[in-house]
């Protein structure tokens, strides 16, 4: 299988380095000429991953045309927000039946649609076929060949095996799921509760308050989950709770760190200027708090981090309304 990897961010940049050093034959699109410039030089992406010498064997490129061209699958790895617009940039060059690979975990905002939901409307008359990688994975320690297990959502069952396979290392192992609605939400969702655990660490509320914040957040996401056609056991798995212990609870989430900083009473704007790489969850707060609204689905967290985020309210505030709700049963 030969597969082009969309997007040299970190975990671009670790999936396309993983790929090539098992065999595959791997091409990494770079959107920025330093970017691709570095690599050629010195086989490090030192934007973003400058400690990971890269594959010998990684083919890079700024040519989208180049980039696709006999690709068995394409993997984006590209912000959620810009992934229309990216995959829009391909289309003339994809293939009847093209393999769409999503690594990237949000909500596109305003339309508020998941990665597959804007493939089936960009690629519609291509008749695409789509999988979801997602689940606890930290881009440098993958790329420091750690242990990890991952989820591939994918319906195909055929397809998943030979994705499943492709990307299956002795220290990356992936689980195939025919769930994809509950895949790429776990992933989405679990960001913004990221937020609000880290919002409770940087006002120093505790272990039990993160806990709490981790089990309620899970609730969240499987009650949407379920409004919107997907499998409850989806979120009892590593693109749900697994995905969610890490990204609320370890030092490399970004959405984690904008909440720390938050809670230490600093502002969003000043947070996001100063962060290299994008913090999926602060967008898709904006849209999971819509999706509450358009599904009738209670999600009091998310609706206390969209508060925070584009409201100014004072996270303080936002725990005691959270916690000062009516009381009910579990």
């Amino acid at each position: 299988m030969k597969i082009t990897v969309i997007g040299a961010g970190a975990w671009g940049t670790t999936l396309a380095d993983l790929l090539a050093r098992k065999g595959v034959e791997t091409t990494l699109w770079v959107r920025e000429q330093e970017v691709l410039s570095q690599i050629k030089a010195t086989r490090r992406n030192a934007w973003y991953l400058p400690d990971l010498e890269l594959s010998e064997a990684l083919e890079t490129t700024m040519d989208a045309e180049a980039a696709v061209r006999s690709a068995d699958a394409l993997l984006f790895v590209v912000p959620s927000q810009f992934f229309r617009t990216v995959l829009t940039e391909f289309f003339p060059f994809l293939p009847k039946r093209p393999v769409v690979v999503c690594a990237n975990k949000g909500i596109e905002v305003g339309a508020l649609r998941t990665m597959s939901q804007i493939v089936e409307e960009e690629l519609s008359t291509l008749k695409p076929r789509f999988a979801m990688l997602s689940g606890p994975s930290f881009a440098h320690e993958v790329a420091r060949r750690m242990p990890t297990a991952v989820a591939l959502g994918c319906e195909d069952k055929k397809l998943g095996r030979q994705l499943q396979e492709a990307f299956s290392t002795d220290y990356f192992r992936v689980y195939t799921n025919p769930d994809v609605r509950g895949v790429e939400l776990g992933g989405a969702v679990k960001n913004v509760i990221a937020i609000a655990a880290g919002i409770a660490d940087g006002l120093e509320f505790g272990s039990d308050a993160r806990a709490a914040l981790i089990t309620r957040g899970l609730a969240e996401m499987s009650r949407l989950g379920r409004a919107m056609g997907a499998d409850p056991h989806t979120f009892m798995g590593l693109a749900g709770m697994g995905d969610l212990v890490l990204t609320c609870t370890g030092d490399l989430s970004r959405n984690r760190q904008v909440g720390l900083r938050l809670g230490r009473g600093q502002q969003l704007m000043d947070i996001l200027n100063e962060m290299k790489a994008v913090a999926e969850g602060v967008k898709t707060t904006e849209a999971l708090y819509a999706l509450g609204s358009k599904y009738g689905v209670e999600m009091p967290i998310t609706e206390q981090v969209y508060q925070v985020l584009y409201k100014s309210k004072d996270p303080r505030l936002a725990v005691t309304d959270l916690m000062g709700r009516a009381l009910k049963d579990e």
